[in-house]
């Protein structure tokens, strides 16, 4: 059966759960109604827990917040399972009734009166959960990356450096045959220009000696 007085929220009480110290819940009691609400509250464990305010009046439509505190755990439940449960009750009171007007015979249970209860369980969390990954590790994978990439762009510097002005070994090689080529090909035509030259001179001395002796 659902509340027609206070809307509670959240429907179940989460508590960070540590060892050796004190960790706090809080609710939210919201008045759905246009009368004054009162209200009190229940555990199962009070040695346990400290709550404040124990009861109160919320005003027409409004709201109030409870806090309630947990005792520092001296050990750890098997699975983090708590067995607490804590009850709340509501009533509707007269307009300017005030805390120091309620008394237990308010809530409770008559004929003609309508007292409200909702029951909620204690919920343990993490009090510390995890944390996202550090920004100086991010920064640490970035300057790894960018190691990479100028790595990478070590070989393409060199060829570039290499079309400037700098040749390979293959290079020159090939270079120095092609000065060969052109050396023997230069010395292979003076040799064809100096062998008639002489032939003609030789013919041209015989001719002189033959016109002497004559």
């Amino acid at each position: 059966m659902s509340n027609t007085l206070l809307r509670i929220y959240p429907s179940e009480l989460k508590i960070p759960f540590e060892l050796k110290r004190q960790n706090s819940g809080i609710l939210e009691l919201t008045n759905k109604t246009d009368h004054h609400v009162a209200f009190k509250v229940k555990t199962t464990n009070p040695r346990k827990y400290s709550v404040r305010p124990t009861t109160g009046i919320v005003l027409p439509r409004g709201s109030c917040g409870i806090t309630i505190s947990m005792q520092p755990p001296k050990e750890i439940p098997t699975d983090y399972h708590c067995k607490d449960k804590f009850l709340i009750q509501s009533v509707v009171v007269e307009d300017g009734t005030t805390q120091k007007d309620i008394h237990s015979d308010m809530f409770s249970k008559e004929a003609g009166k309508v007292v409200e209860e909702f029951k909620l369980r204690v919920v343990y969390i993490p009090a510390n959960p995890p944390s996202p990954v550090p920004e100086e590790e991010e920064d640490e994978i970035d300057s790894l990356d960018s190691d990479v990439d100028h790595e990478v762009q070590m070989p393409s510097t060199f060829d570039a450096a290499s079309r400037k002005g700098y040749t390979s070994g293959s290079q020159a090689s090939h270079d120095e045959d092609l000065l060969k080529k052109k050396r023997s090909s230069s010395d292979g035509g003076f040799t064809a220009l100096f062998v008639p030259f002489v032939f003609a001179f030789f013919v041209f001395i015989g001719y002189l000696m033959a016109g002497s002796n004559v």
